[in-house]
C-alpha cells in the first residue's frame, strides 16, 4: 500500500520560556520509541488522521528509528517561524494465520474441483477427453414424469398412478431389500475366473439341483457370463436341467479345444437357459465317461476362464477321482451339499473331514452347506442339530426347501419357482460371492 502523507497547517509560533521547552524535552526523551509505531499499526488503512505538533526551540526532537510498520520523522524549521511537520505511515499487507491460509486454499481447490465436475456434467470443453462410461441415464436424462422410474410394490405403484405420476413413495421394503440383495451378488472381480465346485461324497442329494438353483440365481442378478460345467465322470444330469440347444458335451470341447478362438466358438457347445446360464454337458456315452480325467477338465476350465467371471463344477461322488483334485486345486470356494436324513448328513460331514485331511482346510472354513430338505427322511430328523454340527465347520448353511418343479427332475423354469424356493437360491449365491476373493493381486 502506498505511503500516506498528510501535511499539517502551519501555525504562529508562540514564545515559549525556558521552563517550559526543558520540560518538554524531558517528556519526549521518556517517550517510548514504539508508542507512535503501535499507534501506526492500529490505524485502519483507509483512515487519515492529521496531527498537530507545535513546534519547540533550541533544538529539533529526534525521530525514532523506522520500524516494518510505519516511521514517524518530525521536523524543526526553527523557533521563531511556522513550521510544518509530516507523519509516514507504512502499513503491510495483512497476513493471514497458517490455518486460515490452508483453508482458504483447500476451499479453493475445492471450488475448482466442483468447477471441473460441473463443466463435465454440463459437456463444456474440457482439456481431459471424457470416456463412454460417463455418458449415463441420469447425466443425459431429464427427469420428470415421463422419464422418472416408476416405483416398485403394490402400495407405491397405486398411489403413483392414482396421483398421476406426482407422488412417488419410493419403492417398498420387500423391493428394496431384493435389489440390495442384488447389488451384492453383483459383485465384481479382479484377475480371472472363480471357481466353485460343488460336491459330497453321498449321490442323490441334489448336488445337481443346487448346481442348477446357484448358477440361475448368479445368472439372474449379474451382467457377466455364468457357466455350470458337469465334471461328472459317471453319466452327468446337468444339462436335463435346461432346454437343449446343442448335443456337443465336455468330450467335444476337449476335441475342438485348438480350434476354438472366440466366445462365439464356445458358445456352440453349450446350452443357454432363460437367465443366460450357460451349461456345459458331460458325456452320455458310458464307454466314454471314465475317459474325462484331470487332463480333459483342465483344458474346458482353461477354456471357460476365458470367457466366463464364474464356474461352477458340479462333481461326481467320486471324491478320490483325479477329476475331483483338478477340480479342487482350482477352487476358489465349495458349496457341501447334504439330505436331511442321518446318513446324507453323516457323509456330508465325513466330506468336509476328508478334505481337511488332504490340505484343504482353507475351503473348508470358507465352505457353504446347502442342506436340501426335499429329500426321504427330512421329517423324521430335527434339522437344527444338523445346522448347528455343520455351524461350527463351516461358514455359513442355507436351507434349500421342497419345490415340485425341482422334484420333477426335469427342466427348471426359474421364473415359476415357488418364491421362498428362488429367495433360498438368492441368498445361496450372494453367500458364494461374499465368500469369493474380489481381486487375486492383493
Amino acid at each position: 500500500m502506498p505511503d500516506k502523507r498528510i501535511d499539517e497547517q502551519s501555525v504562529p509560533a508562540r514564545p515559549v520560556s525556558a521552563a517550559a521547552q526543558r520540560d518538554y524535552d524531558e517528556y519526549h526523551s521518556e517517550l517510548p520509541p514504539h508508542t507512535i509505531d503501535n499507534l501506526a499499526a492500529a490505524l485502519p488503512e483507509s483512515l487519515s488522521v492529521p496531527i498537530e505538533v507545535t513546534a519547540m526551540p533550541r533544538r529539533a526532537v529526534v525521530a525514532p528509528a523506522r520500524s516494518a510498520i510505519g516511521a514517524v520523522t518530525p521536523t524543526t524549521r526553527g523557533v521563531s517561524s511556522p513550521t510544518t511537520h509530516t507523519v509516514e505511515i507504512n502499513t503491510p499487507a495483512p497476513t493471514r494465520a497458517a490455518g486460515a491460509s490452508s483453508a482458504i486454499e483447500s476451499l479453493s481447490r475445492t471450488d475448482t474441483a466442483s468447477s471441473v465436475r460441473r463443466d463435465r456434467t454440463r459437456s463444456e470443453n474440457t482439456n481431459t477427453p471424457e470416456s463412454a462410461a460417463m455418458l449415463t441415464s441420469d447425466r443425459l436424462l431429464a427427469v420428470n414424469r415421463k422419464t422418472r422410474k416408476a416405483p416398485q410394490g403394490t402400495w407405491p405403484e397405486f398411489v403413483y398412478a392414482l396421483t398421476l405420476h406426482l407422488v412417488d413413495l419410493g419403492d417398498s421394503a420387500k423391493v428394496q431389500a431384493h435389489k440390495e440383495m442384488d447389488e451384492r451378488i453383483r459383485r465384481q472381480f479382479e484377475g480371472g475366473t472363480r471357481f466353485v465346485p460343488i460336491l459330497t461324497r453321498k449321490g442323490g442329494v441334489g448336488k445337481t439341483t443346487v448346481t442348477t438353483l446357484l448358477g440361475m440365481a448368479l445368472a439372474d442378478a449379474r451382467e457377466d457370463r455364468i457357466i455350470a460345467i458337469d465334471a461328472n465322470p459317471d453319466r452327468g444330469t446337468l444339462s436335463e436341467r435346461v432346454s437343449k440347444q446343442t448335443r456337443s458335451t465336455v468330450r467335444d470341447v476337449v476335441t475342438k479345444a485348438a480350434s476354438i478362438g472366440n466366445f462365439t466358438d464356445f458358445s456352440t457347445l453349450v446350452s443357454r437357459d432363460e437367465t443366460r446360464l450357460d451349461i456345459l454337458a458331460s458325456d452320455t456315452d458310458p464307454l466314454l465317461s471314465e475317459a474325462f480325467d484331470e487332463n480333459d477338465y483342465n483344458v474346458v476350465a482353461d477354456l471357460a476362464a476365458r470367457y466366463y467371471s464364474i464356474a461352477l463344477t458340479d462333481c461326481g461322488t467320486g471324491i478320490v477321482h483325479s477329476v475331483m483334485r483338478a477340480t479342487l486345486q482350482r477352487a476358489d470356494s465349495i458349496v457341501i451339499v447334504s439330505g436331511g436324513s442321518v446318513d446324507e448328513a453323516r457323509l456330508a460331514s465325513e466330506t468336509l473331514t476328508w478334505l481337511e485331511a488332504n490340505g484343504y482346510g482353507e475351503l473348508v472354513r470358507n465352505a457353504i452347506v446347502a442342506l436340501n430338505t426335499a429329500t426321504q427322511g427330512t421329517n423324521l430328523v430335527r434339522l437344527e442339530e444338523i445346522e448347528a454340527h455343520f455351524r461350527s465347520r463351516v461358514r455359513e448353511i442355507v436351507r434349500i426347501p421342497y419345490d415340485p418343479q425341482l422334484a420333477a427332475g426335469s427342466v427348471v423354469s426359474y421364473k415359476d419357482l415357488k418364491p421362498i424356493t428362488r429367495l433360498a437360491a438368492r441368498t445361496l449365491a450372494e453367500l458364494v460371492v461374499e465368500g469369493l476373493p474380489a481381486d487375486r493381486n492383493l
